[in-house]
């Protein structure tokens, strides 16, 4: 794959401002950060909670302590309003889910791990039925963590957690790595010691545990978070001396946890951020009222990041349980309301809803036959098809019907922050099958707590606008309009947005095929309007109600509202504006957008002879004309798709790594899919950081000789020059088997062509690592969709760039260098 990992960048220019890496965080002014603009919000792949955005508020409300107590309500309606897209069973390629089995084998593994024998041809004993049913459990928590069921994620395969992929080995490895996850999550206030679970596992399988925990640490899904136990844990040895240096730029929940994760790893680390404040687009807003007659009237508003989507495998849960944070499930019931007051039918409700889930249906089948029919595939908007097949279909011919569509189409764009129009048919959902589950839940007081917490004892320099970034063999200089900063790599965390506006410059540009990504993907905008009020009138037993419009061109403006007396501290309400309205809306007054939301209000109140109050104060976001993000949060746009995320995420030569929520496949448009971005670019940037200290310490120690010679020799030997014979090649795939063994076990090398039909010129090279003897199956399948669904979803092989095969890949692939002089 072309990339610009692998040739190393020409030497760095001496800084031209005295501002080598420091580790003393800057002063704030408080005044100056509570008066930073407003934020954003994380936007669920599946069901979700708001988006990520940003704005610019109409007034300056002063800063006061929030509320931390909720009232939870456990109600429940069959429909939940909140889930802002739609789980269908043939919307999405399954390929890399696998689902639990109920098999005989776990127990018998279980069994085995646990030192209890099996006998053939008798029924399985009570106790292993046991281990069987606590090894399914843990299955699940590890699946709900983000890992395959039952096989290798393709991090655990670029870190060479076990010699062979495949085999006994494997099975045993996923067994202890799931047992070490469940310990953790099931008490995420002490940390786990890499003998904790020895405690229920054999000792013969102590180097497992070993491999499993070193991973897990690593990459954060154990021991991390703010618990006073973890915080208290003493820094890990760095991989080197002097410690790495990381840069990071931007102050989001991605450069926070990358942070926090590297510090406790050893390296020096500071934040460069440009906004006077930390968050970046997750921001709450203390709103208080000025008016004699109400004095004490104060709340908490998120003007961006707000929902904690999917609370069962959501890190950001397990940090509230560490901080002490309470929970407000976001209740189910969502009542609609017609333009003028009334409620609508509740039968009409349900046949409006059964529709607008056929016509997705519509749509998935549409691009699965395209998909099956069609070679290199097209792209069409999501908005396109769904109008085609609602003329067709006849769907919502009646003017409210086709209200309370454009509602449910308005809820699509607010999951997405674009309107449909934009929308890739083909992906637009591509990360529907990772979705966390469980409840979607607000944090009382706002998720700013979060912010402050992880930010607590990082060095962060504020104001700090980054122009240029500069990267080569021997470190990066970030430049910022203020000074120069020096370190060995650096972290980009920056909005999408911003990368797409060129904001920042990088020397040397970019590898082509990132560039092309950060044009391809989508960056779209939600806004809110904030509003305080002296009393709640809305009845503060729901958090959501919607509102219809006539006007199809409009049906994002204010079309949904959240209440958040039960967790602000006050009676706040907030109006969503999604699709073209939430464009539309940035071009408007402050003041002629409130006077809008209070139309819509009266109208649905009125009629009830309910009087809605003015507001207290009110703040309108504005995130796509904020220079630190130009949007709220990304999205699939026709003409991309999910391995544009992929993509965005890469390194480049080892010194330039990316984090954020786009660049996270599984989780994009989320706060925790930023905040676990981050967590993993500090592992990609640990294991980059060992592979350079390895190099030194080789290099110090080897000896001119002639031996020595043909190590650098090999070591300059083209891939390229060895792919053009492979020992295997069939369609875009061609493999290099390990020259020192011809066991079927054994790994191979392959490389896969996704080439001119997607990136527009050349081809992009994408490897992996394989068993030898999974290529002759894959050889003997008809066409490379095939090959590729195979790949992944039988084989567990994930495909990355020539620098994420990590120690196994490098170690096979100098094997098979070596072999080419001989």
């Amino acid at each position: 794959m072309e990339e610009g990992n692998g040739a190393q960048p020409p030497p760095l220019p001496p800084p031209e401002a005295a501002g080598h890496l420091a580790l003393v965080p800057m002063e704030q002014d408080e005044d100056q950060a509570a008066a930073a603009e407003p934020m954003e919000d994380g936007a669920a792949g599946g069901d979700a909670a708001e988006p990520m955005e940003e704005d610019a508020p109409t007034s300056s409300p002063t800063p006061s302590a929030p509320s931390t107590t909720a009232a939870v309500d456990d109600s429940t309606v069959a429909r939940k309003r909140r889930r802002r897209k739609k789980q269908f069973p043939g919307m999405i390629p399954t390929a890399g889910v696998r689902v639990l089995r109920a098999s005989s084998s776990s127990g018998a593994t279980a069994a085995h791990l646990a030192g209890i024998p099996r006998r053939r041809g008798r029924p399985p004993t009570n106790s292993s039925l046991r281990l069987a049913r606590e090894l399914d459990s843990e299955a699940t928590i590890a699946l709900a963590a983000g890992f395959p069921a039952d096989t290798l994620s393709e991090d655990e395969v670029a870190a060479a957690v076990i010699p062979l992929i495949g085999g006994a080995d494997q099975a045993n490895y996923l067994v202890v790595r799931n047992h070490i996850l469940a310990l953790w999550r099931s008490n995420p206030l002490s940390p786990v010691a890499a003998n904790a679970a020895l405690a229920s596992i054999r000792a013969e399988h102590a180097p497992l545990v070993a491999a499993a925990h070193s991973f897990l640490s690593d990459h954060a899904y154990i021991n991390f978070g703010l618990a006073p136990s973890i915080v208290s844990l003493p820094p890990i040895p760095p991989p080197s001396h002097p410690p790495p240096s990381v840069l990071i730029v931007g102050a989001g929940f991605a450069g926070l946890a990358a942070a926090r994760h590297l510090m406790s790893l050893g390296f020096k680390v500071a934040i460069v951020e440009g906004r006077l404040r930390p968050g970046g687009r997750v921001f709450t807003k203390t709103m208080r009222s000025s008016a004699a007659d109400y004095p004490d009237i104060a709340a908490s508003a998120d003007l961006g990041g707000s929902v904690l989507t999917g609370i069962n495998g959501n890190p950001l849960g397990v940090i509230a349980r560490q901080l002490g944070f309470p929970l407000h499930k976001v209740r189910d019931k969502c009542p609609l309301y017609l333009p003028d007051g009334r409620p609508v039918d509740p039968d009409m409700d349900g046949r409006v809803e059964a529709a607008f889930n056929q016509l997705l249906d519509k749509v998935c089948q549409l691009r699965q036959v395209i998909a099956d029919n069609v070679p290199h595939g097209v792209d069409v908007s999501l908005g396109m098809a769904l109008e085609a097949f609602r003329a067709a279909h006849g769907v919502a011919a009646e003017p409210e019907e086709r209200m309370l569509l454009d509602w449910h189409l308005a809820n699509l764009e607010y999951a997405n922050a674009a309107p449909l129009a934009d929308l890739s048919m083909a992906f637009w959902d591509q990360d529907d099958p990772y979705e966390m589950g469980g409840d979607h839940c607000f944090i009382p007081g706002g998720n700013s707590q979060f912010v402050r917490a992880l930010a607590d004892g990082v060095p962060i320099f504020y104001g700090q606008n980054v122009r240029r970034i500069q990267y080569g063999c021997d470190g990066v200089l970030v430049y910022t309009d203020k000074q120069t900063f020096r370190g060995d790599m650096a972290l980009c965390t920056v909005p999408l947005g911003v990368l797409k506006k060129g904001d920042i410059d990088f020397v040397p540009e970019l590898p082509v095929q990132k560039q092309e990504a950060i044009q391809r993907l989508g960056f779209g905008l939600l806004n809110k309007v904030v509003m305080l009020f002296p009393f709640d009138f809305w009845d503060g037993r729901i958090d959501t109600f919607g509102h219809l419009t006539e006007d199809s061109s409009q049906r994002g403006e204010f079309f949904l509202f959240y209440s958040y007396s039960s967790v602000s501290g006050g009676p706040l309400l907030v109006a969503l504006v999604a699709g073209e309205s939430a464009i539309s809306f940035e071009k408007k007054s402050p003041m002629e957008n409130v006077e809008r939301v209070l139309d819509t209000l009266k109208k649905i109140f009125s009629p009830m002879g309910i009087e809605v109050p003015n507001p207290l104060q009110a703040i309108c976001t504005r995130w796509g004309t904020d220079r630190f993000s130009y949007g709220s949060y990304s999205h699939v746009a026709i003409g991309s798709s999910g391995d544009d995320y992929d993509i965005l995420a890469e390194s480049v030569g080892d010194r330039i790594f990316f984090a954020g929520e786009a660049t996270n496949r599984r989780y994009p448009a989320t706060m925790h899919g930023a905040l676990l971005s981050g967590y993993r670019e500090a592992a990609n940037i640990v294991r980059a950081a060992r592979k350079r200290a390895k190099k030194v310490d080789l290099s110090e120690k080897i000896v001119v000789s002639y031996e020595a010679k043909d190590i650098v020799q090999d070591d300059n030997i083209d891939l390229d020059d060895l792919f053009r014979t492979p020992d295997v090649a069939f369609g875009g795939f061609s493999v290099l088997h390990d020259p020192s063994t011809s066991e079927p076990d054994s790994a191979s090398l392959l490389r896969v062509g996704i080439g001119a039909r997607k990136l527009g010129s050349g081809s992009l090279f994408l490897y992996g690592l394989i068993m030898r003897k999974n290529v002759t199956e894959l050889a003997a399948m008809e066409g490379d969709e095939q090959r590729l669904s195979t790949l992944y979803r039988d084989f567990g092989t994930k495909l990355v760039g020539l620098d994420g095969l990590g120690d196994a890949g490098e170690s096979l692939i100098s094997r098979i260098k070596a072999s080419s002089k001989k």
